[in-house]
């Protein structure tokens, strides 16, 4: 595999730091690293596998250069001003903001679940929302198996998904970021509310998820919850079949199904948490079990680390396949 001369936008952040961290784990072949951020942060040096690079200031020239691929994680207005700019000089975009994700154009891309997504000419590929992601890496074997007749997500989301403002309010008890105290308290509330009552957070996940798996005839609905966990992502899932099933045949599926842990032993209290996906890009599943108020249902609860799997590792996935074509 060639080398690509690579740049990160927004590369101080959360997300930007943890791209940094997955590109030097999975050893992507890097051969020039550019670092782009705000004014506020350009001038930091971060020092990536032994050598420090010097964060500089995003602005309309940054792309005038030999850049490959950047992957952008800077929020939504600048994806919308400078990823196109970044397209003009052609750099292709991963991008993980919201921006793009819905545009029929633009792939959504889950690895495990899609690839397919990605064309020869495409120069702009969209990161889903972080729960999706998890959602769908589940959902898709089950979808090929059995068919996917209804789907009803629960979401239990930690504050790293609003960033650093979130951490803050949970660490120090403020009200800076939520609208009311996230400590010692649940919040059925991410992101705006919209006309018909569901929050832009729940909306993602339905919409996102029939582009990604591609059935539009999938029935979908969702609850998002911010919840006082530090990190990863948890959802409960309900799931009606096209077909019938035996659920040894469900633990099968899942068991061979690529980023996907199975941990569900009931008996001895096994089943995942929060805290034990941290740091991990694996998807975790268990608590899988017949649902008897339906003919062909089941229900499950799936964790993953929202800022690896559900953001930084997919972008860099994402990457790896767009450097195959190079």
């Amino acid at each position: 595999m060639k080398k690509a001369n690579l740049a990160v936008v927004g590369a101080t952040g959360m997300v930007g730091n943890t791209i940094l961290k997955v590109l030097e784990l999975r050893d992507f072949p890097i051969e020039n690293l550019y670092l782009f951020s705000s004014a506020k942060s350009a001038g930091e040096v971060i020092n990536f596998r032994g050598k420090d690079v010097v964060v500089e200031e995003l602005n309309e020239n940054s792309f005038d250069r030999d850049i490959d691929i950047a992957l952008f994680s800077a929020g939504g207005a600048i994806s919308e001003k400078y990823a196109p700019l970044a397209n003009e000089k052609g750099v292709i975009v991963v991008d993980n903001s919201s921006c793009f994700r819905m545009d029929e154009n633009i792939p959504l891309m889950v690895p495990e679940v899609n690839p397919d997504a990605l064309k020869e000419d495409s120069m702009l590929v969209s990161n889903p929302n972080c729960s999706t992601i998890q959602s769908v890496v589940v959902l898709k074997p089950l979808y090929d198996a059995f068919g996917l007749k209804r789907v009803v997500y629960n979401t239990y989301q930690a504050v790293s998904g609003s960033g650093v403002a979130g951490v803050k309010d949970l660490e120090e008890g403020t009200c800076d970021n939520y609208p009311y105290p996230i400590n010692k308290n649940c919040l059925p509330h991410i992101d705006s509310f919209t006309e018909n009552g569901y929050t832009k957070e729940e909306l993602k996940m339905i919409d996102e998820t029939h582009k990604i798996l591609g059935d539009y005839d999938i029935r979908v609905t969702s609850t998002t919850v911010r919840v006082p966990v530090k990190n990863s992502h948890a959802v409960s899932m309900n799931i009606e079949f096209e077909k019938p099933f035996e659920l040894e045949e469900v633990f099968e599926v899942l068991r061979n199904a690529p980023c996907v842990v199975v941990e569900d032993d009931v008996e001895n209290l096994v089943y995942p948490l929060q805290q034990n996906a941290d740091e991990k890009d694996e998807v975790f599943v268990g608590r899988i079990r017949r649902d008897f108020s339906v003919d062909n249902g089941i229900n499950l609860w799936c964790v993953a680390d929202n800022i690896r799997k559900g953001a930084a590792t997919n972008t860099v996935q994402i990457a790896e396949l767009i450097l195959e074509r190079l």
